[in-house]
């Protein structure tokens, strides 16, 4: 008899630096968790590190780095997870140490990232933000994820087999992928432009990775868009239409969630996907009320947006999740911290009503060209 045996889940040891405030070290900690969890690795241990010193080669003390090396062989970690960008020399320095791979957040992100990949546009930006990633770190150690549950990292020895790769050949794949995301980039611009001479306004749903967006586009719509409780469910542009009064129409499209320093090359490769937001009329910012970080949250979404151009949209502000919150007090508190915010709870049907009111507002005004006429 032939028994199916279960491939242990990679182990990780991770270490984040102090932020100089604890209640931001919890929030950071917690973060970094969930991104680890959501790649399916088994967490060993974690540690915040207080630079006292920075040292070119490890971006910390070297006394520190080599016991934060020790303790990951006795919790016997098969990958060290930073949660900072060091250089590619840095990396390999920390690899030398450990003697294991070593995973920083930018490759952490791009990891998930690429399991989450479903569409032919999701999986060739993707594969271009990787490719950025790896051309500068072509002798780095990488750790084989590729066979766990919805891998699109690649095939078993991606690693050994983008190592093997040379320069140019990298090189030559990513002008290859730029081609192609700029033929669906033209190919977005000619519905947009369809879309327009229809008339109907765009809302684009933006806000944090897993803070419900998706769960309110499914709310107001009906559809059925992907929901998870994990970082990054959706990676790709869902768009439906959606009547929040009689003769009130508008298109809502839901974006890649938005997460604290969400690597340059994510946003370069997504940007097709992100540039929904900037063409938007009016956009529907979806809060976690229950995420002790809200502030910072809110804080990333809206640096994220001035990035894209789409700073000076009109934003509805939306706190989901308040049926999560144990006392009235706190939602109180959270609308006087975001005035004229929306508290919601997709869940429990709360809140949506209003919601409805004010995007049917919102879409009277685009009708009358106040917002409309912006986008033209």
């Amino acid at each position: 008899m032939l028994y199916e045996t279960k491939e242990k889940k990679k182990s990780a040891f991770l270490v984040s630096l102090h932020s100089g405030k604890a209640d931001d070290d919890e929030v950071y900690a917690a973060e970094l968790f969930g991104l680890a969890q959501t790649l399916e690795l088994d967490i060993a241990g974690h540690e915040i590190v207080k630079v006292r010193e920075k040292q070119p080669k490890f971006g910390i003390g070297t006394g520190k780095a080599a016991e934060i090396a020790e303790t990951a062989k006795q919790l016997k970690a098969d990958c060290l997870v930073l949660d900072w960008n060091p250089s590619p020399s840095q990396q390999r320095n920390w690899e030398n140490m450990a003697e294991i791979p070593v995973i920083d957040r930018q490759e952490l992100i791009i990891r998930i990232f690429a399991m989450r990949a479903v569409t032919r546009e999701a999986a060739l930006q993707v594969e271009l933000a990787q490719l950025n990633y790896r051309l500068p770190r072509l002798t780095h150690k990488y750790i084989d994820l590729s066979r766990q549950r919805g891998g699109r990292y690649g095939t078993k020895g991606s690693g050994e087999t983008y190592l093997e790769t040379d320069r140019r050949q990298i090189e030559k794949r990513i002008n290859k992928l730029e081609k192609d995301i700029e033929d669906i980039v033209k190919h977005r611009k000619v519905l947009r432009r369809q879309r327009e001479r229809q008339g109907i306004p765009l809302c684009a749903i933006v806000g944090y990775t897993n803070a419900g967006k998706s769960s309110l586009l499914n709310a107001l719509t009906g559809s059925s868009v992907l929901v998870e409780d994990k970082l990054f469910a959706t990676l790709d542009a869902s768009t439906r239409r959606f009547e929040a009064a009689p003769g009130k129409h508008v298109l809502l499209t839901d974006t890649v969630g938005f997460i604290r320093r969400l690597p340059h090359s994510l946003i370069k490769a997504f940007k097709s996907t992100l540039e929904e937001a900037a063409h938007a009329h009016f956009l529907l910012h979806v809060l976690d009320a229950s995420d002790p970080g809200i502030q910072s949250c809110h804080q990333t979404t809206i640096s994220v947006l001035q990035e894209l151009g789409a700073g000076e949209i009109p934003i509805i502000t939306v706190l989901n999740k308040v049926d999560l919150l144990p006392e009235l007090e706190q939602t109180d508190s959270l609308l006087s911290l975001f005035p004229q915010s929306i508290a919601v709870s997709v869940k429990s049907n709360v809140g949506l009503e209003r919601l409805k009111e004010q995007i049917a507002e919102k879409i009277s005004q685009s009708n009358k060209g106040s917002i409309y006429s912006e986008k033209n």
